[in-house]
């Protein structure tokens, strides 16, 4: 199964945030409970986060879980957001 692009996207944001911040995956894995090498398999698009998982690295990260997707509030309708969360849903 091919991943969506805006699966990719929200796997890409991750490592981003968590390098920008200078988070280790093994430091994540300890904030987040998640083990290093599902983190590890994420971020090589091995494995697919779970809503469960990206709330537990938005908080680990100290982030808003809406900062890992495409566009903002600001750029799209609260439906549109709904809607392409809902579409990352049905993938997983």
């Amino acid at each position: 199964m091919d991943m969506p692009e805006q699966l990719r996207y929200v796997i890409g944001q991750i490592k981003k945030i968590r390098t920008q911040k200078g988070v280790s995956q093994m430091e994540l894995s300890l904030r987040s409970d998640l083990s290093q090498s599902f983190l590890a398999n994420l971020e090589k698009g091995k494995k697919f986060p779970s809503v469960l998982t990206i709330i537990k690295i938005a908080a680990a990260l100290e982030v808003n879980p809406r900062d890992f997707f495409p566009g903002s509030v600001e750029s799209g309708t609260k439906q549109q957001i709904k809607d392409k969360i809902i579409d990352l849903l049905e993938f997983l």
